[in-house]
């Protein structure tokens, strides 16, 4: 029986951003050098050029979020790959896929300028996040969904859990941290309750006593949320990530709070691990793929053909591997 194959999923490996394409130009990836000279292009990325079509920046779902999603066997329609569905079902909250439609629920802090609302994360105390949950909680469920704080450990990681989610279609966190909100809103008369919601936690959170303690140590107040996730996993989804699956965080801080200097220096770390680990299963004679996501498309690359090969590497001799990251 053939081995599982190694695959290799890197978010944020280039981002639409003047200073992300200058530090592109000076970025040294040696390991990466020496995998791209020996795999070639492939199509089954959902993320991928081929694949995706005329996918942009602007659509609610980031291309790495795509990938990840055919690896797992999940639909992956722009805004509503069902990762809060997903991760119920996981923690036994949720019978089985296809009987409920879940959401995350992200509590942030939005920044309200003259003209445009922006996004910030904030860092919560797991006491923060529980009493925060529980003071909003009655408020959804006014609207038929039920607000839980799931998990101490992931404070500002919160699920929902009602109708109002099925099929809505919402923009990923990745796309609007740091970001003004007006574009990723949800639309449509499905959104209208949780836009009023917003609203109402707006006024509900101005006083609370977290957000009191919280202004004296000079932190963020949490003055609202945002909805990602959303839907319901299909009926008879069965729950199998491939061996060998591996989606690397190790570029999205940096990435998002766009500290170029910190990002070049966590590529270089992620080429001087990942990747060189992947060289090593590819020497051993192992399978491995290798995905590299930016904000408006992904490309898979495996193993190459005969060749194929000899056409490929005589593209990435002398040319750094950096250069194709700028397409993405």
């Amino acid at each position: 029986m053939p081995s599982a194959t190694t695959h290799l999923i890197v978010p944020f490996a280039a981002c639409l951003n003047a200073e992300c394409t200058a530090t592109l130009a000076t970025l040294k990836l040696p390991h990466l050098q020496t995998l791209m000279a020996r795999v070639a292009p492939t199509d089954s990325a959902a993320g991928s050029a081929a694949a995706a079509g005329h996918m942009d920046a602007h659509s609610k779902t980031p291309p790495h979020e795509r990938v990840t999603a055919q690896a797992l066997g999940l639909p992956a329609a722009d805004g509503q790959i069902a990762w809060a569905a997903l991760e119920a079902l996981r923690a036994g909250v949720s019978p089985r896929a296809g009987d409920e439609a879940w959401a995350t629920v992200t509590p942030c802090h939005w920044h309200v300028a003259t003209d445009h609302i922006t996004m910030n994360a904030v860092d919560l105390q797991a006491a923060e996040s529980q009493a925060l949950c529980a003071a909003m909680a009655p408020w959804f469920v006014q609207d038929g969904i039920e607000l839980r704080a799931a998990n101490p450990e992931k404070p500002t990681h919160w699920l929902a859990r009602g109708e109002v989610f099925r099929g809505l279609a919402t923009a990923s966190l990745d796309r609007v941290l740091g970001r003004n909100i007006d574009a990723w809103m949800p639309e449509g008369a499905q959104a209208a309750p949780l836009r009023r919601l917003q609203n109402e936690m707006q006024m509900l959170l101005y006083h609370h006593a977290v957000n009191d303690a919280r202004a004296e140590r000079g932190a963020l107040p949490v003055n609202s949320f945002w909805i990602s996730g959303t839907g319901a996993l299909p009926a008879g989804f069965a729950d199998a990530p491939p061996q060998g699956l591996r989606v690397s965080d190790a570029l999205r801080a940096s990435a998002l709070a766009e500290d170029w200097a910190a990002w070049a220096q966590a590529w270089q770390a992620l080429d001087a691990t990942e990747c060189k680990a992947l060289t090593g299963a590819m020497n051993a004679g192992e399978a491995v793929q290798i995905t590299l996501c930016g904000e408006r498309a992904a490309q898979s690359f495996g193993p190459a053909q005969r060749g194929v090969w000899s056409r490929f590497l005589s593209v990435f001799t002398g040319e750094p591997a950096s250069n194709r990251l700028v397409l993405l």
